[in-house]
């Protein structure tokens, strides 16, 4: 068995054992006990202007593949959300055309698909309410006319422009009442955002819930779920308590989600995680277990993963998008260690050192081997010994 090279906390580095890549086999037919989607991240092309400010140069074959690859663990993507760096180096354009390209790609392969529609295409920071309810709308119906589903994002503008509760009704409703077919509400956190602070109303989330229970209670028949990104699994599990029978929760909690799957006596969380797009075999194989009616193999393959999913989203938390896009490279998905706007440099040699260790204790690197190399490749690239 090789050895992994590790940084210490002084710069030196310390070797431990590569483990062995977990035996998880893919599901034979459809996942059952839980709704599942990874938010899946983009794949740049690793020799264009993919820096800072630049439109986003996209490696299509790479960012299909992967997708690919997480549909036939048979998980749902989410795709043009937070995870593909929304407002962090998408842009409008590559995000329409990422939108079109996933779901012709989703209707070849019969995976199930649902996409973020926001107003971030609007180049106005401050706009009305109105002009919020036609920027979401014109998103709406792109999406449904691609043929995705769609998850209603949170949007920086209504958060600057809304006074009030009501407010935020006004727009959904609005909204709401323009889909063709139901949609999953999105509510997150500042942990992920600073810009939505206060959103539905009220920076307390016992407050703000009580907006989106009569948001999602007067337009029952257009809402099938909401996805929880707070970080907050007492919130979470008070809001999937009162939500109607025809609402799912969908937990977007990356460092509860263990418990919040598997729910208590009376209710559950399903899920829709930017950690599930780098835990895609390990996420599949719990739900797999869940489905067998065996809740200890459930946890005894998730919760180890939990600690790198919290190492991955540690504060700030908005970066987290560039600890997908590094297992991603380990696992092979794609050729190289870069990302759109330039955000591989958003963390640290120790941080991602810290993400190595840990996938390599939970089973998360597919190709042990192949994630050595690639590791200790960057490794000597900074000058370190590997």
């Amino acid at each position: 068995m090789s050895d992994l090279t590790l940084l210490n906390g002084d710069g030196g580095t310390a070797s431990v054992a590569l483990a062995d890549a977990p035996a998880f086999t893919k599901p034979a037919a459809s996942l059952t006990s839980r709704t599942a989607y990874a938010a899946a991240h983009v794949v740049p092309k690793p020799w264009a202007e993919n820096v800072p400010g630049a439109p986003a140069d996209i490696d299509w074959d790479a960012t299909l593949a992967f997708r690919r690859h997480v549909w036939s663990w048979g998980l749902g993507v989410a795709d043009a959300m937070d995870t593909a760096q929304r407002n962090m180096g998408l842009d409008a354009r590559a995000t329409r055309e990422l939108i079109t390209r996933s779901a012709a790609e989703a209707r070849s392969v019969g995976g199930a698909l649902v996409v973020g529609v926001n107003t971030d295409h609007v180049d106005d920071e401050v706009i009305s309410l109105d002009a919020v309810i036609d920027a979401y709308t014109e998103q709406l119906q792109f999406t449904e006319d691609a043929g995705a589903g769609v998850v209603l994002m949170a949007s920086r503008h209504l958060a600057r422009v809304a006074t009030s509760a009501a407010d935020y009704e006004r727009v959904y409703r609005a909204v709401l009442q323009a889909a063709s077919t139901p949609v999953i509400l999105h509510w997150l956190g500042v942990a992920f955002d600073p810009a939505l602070a206060g959103y539905f109303g009220s920076p307390d989330p016992t407050v703000a819930s009580e907006t989106v229970l009569r948001i999602i209670g007067d337009n029952a028949d257009r809402v099938s779920g909401i996805k929880l990104s707070l970080l907050d699994a007492d919130a979470e599990i008070a809001l999937r308590s009162r939500l109607p029978e025809t609402a799912a929760m969908f937990t977007g909690d990356d460092f509860n989600y263990v418990r919040l799957i598997e729910g208590d006596e009376s209710t559950r969380s399903d899920a829709l995680l930017g950690a599930f797009a780098a835990l895609a075999p390990s996420a599949s194989a719990a739900i797999q277990a869940l489905d067998a009616g065996d809740r200890a193999r459930y946890r005894a393959v998730l919760a180890p993963t939990e600690a790198l999913s919290r190492q991955v989203f540690a504060a700030p938390t908005f970066y987290y998008k560039t600890g997908v896009a590094f297992v991603s490279w380990l696992n092979g998905h794609q050729e190289s260690f870069t990302m759109i706007g330039g955000l591989h440099a958003a963390r640290s040699l120790p941080h991602l050192s810290e993400i190595v260790r840990l996938a390599n204790g939970c089973g998360a690197l597919e190709h042990p081997e192949l994630a050595a190399d690639r590791w200790h490749s960057l490794l000597r690239l900074n000058g370190l010994p590997a």
